[in-house]
């Protein structure tokens, strides 16, 4: 067995190769991709496009800049930074075509559709060349990735110098009481929501799953660093929840 088949990985709390888990997790997003709008809303209580928007006042977007969205799903980043921006360019890339699809119906897409494109890839083999883009985000994607730390450095490589790199991701709450006051609601509420929203128990199983297995802020900023990125650190987003890890290639 060749060294690259027998490495393993998590599949939410389950062990896979390494080989199956880009597979499993366009599944998860093959079944979700048509009610994942309304999820994340139901899910979070619509507290994800604050989020969102936190994540923009952080980044502040600024016109001509040219955008990278990995793990972009249906827009949901692209179609706020090209308002925020006022003009730019947008590329939303995605294992999942579906998601795409679905982000390609929404209105917003076109009405800023020359400013749009979307593309079917993998965030730790980015099809675009070096220095490429000004801004990278993923959005609640890359506790998704195989390898998260090939994804950063994919990440580091297709900005251009004094590039930007943003991960919004959902995180550790450093308070004991409250994480396992947090996890109780999504272990036991989230997966039910999932079979009755969008008929599909198991792929919201596996989503709060992922997110117990992320690591926490610092080893994650530590793994921005790594990457290459300078002036890296995070904010912490509803007590730590979610964060959002920034990083620029200097």
């Amino acid at each position: 067995m060749s060294d690259q088949t027998s490495k393993t990985t998590h599949f939410g709390f389950d062990t896979v190769p390494e080989a199956e888990k880009a597979g499993r997790v366009q599944g998860v997003f093959n079944s979700v991709a048509s009610k994942y709008d309304v999820m994340n809303d139901v899910m979070s209580m619509g507290i994800h496009r604050v989020w969102k928007d936190a994540m923009m006042d952080w980044l502040a977007p600024r016109p001509g800049q040219r955008l990278l969205d990995v793990a972009g799903g249906t827009g949901d980043i692209s179609f706020r930074f090209l308002k925020r921006a006022g003009a730019g360019h947008a590329t939303v890339l995605d294992l999942t075509e579906p998601m795409l699809i679905e982000g390609r119906q929404r209105a917003e897409a076109d009405a800023m559709a020359e400013s749009l494109d979307w593309v079917v890839g993998d965030a730790m083999a980015l099809p675009f060349e070096d220095n490429t883009f000004d801004v990278y985000t993923i959005s609640f994607g890359i506790r998704n990735v195989t390898r998260p730390q090939e994804a950063l450095n994919e990440a580091f490589r297709v900005l251009r110098p004094g590039g930007r790199l943003m991960v919004l991701e959902f995180s550790q709450i450093p308070n004991e009481m409250m994480q396992k006051a947090y996890d109780l609601y999504s272990f036991n509420v989230i997966p039910r929501m999932g079979q009755a929203i969008a008929n599909d128990r198991d792929s919201y199983q596996y989503l709060v799953e992922s997110i117990r297995n992320f690591p926490d802020q610092e080893t994650f900023l530590d793994m921005v660093k790594i990457a290459g990125f300078g002036n890296a650190k995070y904010r912490n987003l509803s007590l730590g929840i979610a964060a959002l890890h920034s990083g620029w290639k200097l």
